[in-house]
């Protein structure tokens, strides 16, 4: 089952790890999608903001994240480029780290947990590793993340995945809508929007 085109909007509810709303504005471009968002939120203590522009190509593979954020550390500003092969660049500084990565992944966001899914393209039964370059909230450093990704029975017209990234120790069950955007994220979102 693929999933059907994005809508204009969307915008969940972060709680549990922290207290906080994520919008985002999504538009067809190029053949693929630019993705606009914005996370405010508390957690563990810390207040954050952060702005993000996603580019991503037809082929789901991100190409383009630039992201600006601010917390008591201070102001903060990251681009990433892809080249869609595996090749990143931060800045304008090679990052070998990220090599083989095809997505981004931004701690602030639920929204990012959508790239792997429509790039993927999983049936059910079927699992894919898919580390991303990981983009911290607080001050955007930018690391590999491994994780991975099994598409269970769908519920539905809901496709699930159980998601696992080992570094944290973390896994659960992911559920998305027929776009392919998260409803459910165990610990950390629910879709309002």
């Amino acid at each position: 089952m693929s999933f059907d085109a994005l809508p204009a909007t969307a915008a969940w509810d972060h709680r549990y790890a922290r207290n906080g709303f994520e919008v985002v504005f999504l538009r067809p471009r190029g053949g693929g999608y630019e993705l606009q968002g914005h996370t405010s939120a508390v957690e563990a203590g810390e207040v954050w903001a952060v702005r993000y522009s996603i580019a991503v190509d037809q082929k789901w593979r991100t190409r383009r994240t630039h992201v600006v954020g601010r917390s008591r550390h201070g102001d903060h500003e990251v681009l990433l480029e892809h080249d869609g092969g595996g090749e990143w660049l931060v800045g304008e500084v090679s990052a070998p780290q990220l090599r083989g990565c095809l997505d981004i992944d931004l701690e602030s966001s639920a929204l990012t947990n959508a790239l792997p899914v429509h790039r993927l393209a999983l049936r059910e039964g079927e699992c894919a590793d898919s580390p991303a370059a990981y983009v911290r909230a607080l001050d955007l450093a930018v690391e590999r993340l491994e994780q991975s990704y099994l598409r269970v029975e769908d519920d539905g017209e809901h496709q699930r995945f159980d998601y696992a990234a080992p570094v944290f120790g973390f896994g659960c069950r992911l559920v998305y809508d027929r776009h392919g955007l998260v409803l459910e994220y165990p610990g950390l979102a629910v879709r309002r929007h």
